[in-house]
């Protein structure tokens, strides 16, 4: 199985470790799920802001008085 190997002064080690901690992982699950992690994450967002940018209009038609409409934001007469 590939591996890595991967450099931190001590400071950033001891924040890895406290931060494994945090989360009852070991220091070594903790930094193998972070990559994985951080693809969620990233997905998540790609997602999250595509189906807002397609429902902005009904968004801006169920609530009117909210500042400022989407097109307000482009520059587009409302």
């Amino acid at each position: 199985m590939p591996a890595l190997n991967i450099t931190f002064t001590d400071e950033e080690l001891e924040a890895v470790r406290a931060a494994a901690a945090a989360e009852g992982k070991s220091l070594k699950q903790y930094v193998h799920d972070l990559p994985l992690r951080e693809r969620q994450r990233a997905l998540f967002v790609r997602y999250a802001a595509g189906f807002g940018d397609r429902h902005r209009g009904e968004f801006d038609e169920a609530f009117p008085g909210e500042v400022p409409p989407a097109a307000a934001r482009r520059g587009e007469a409302a």
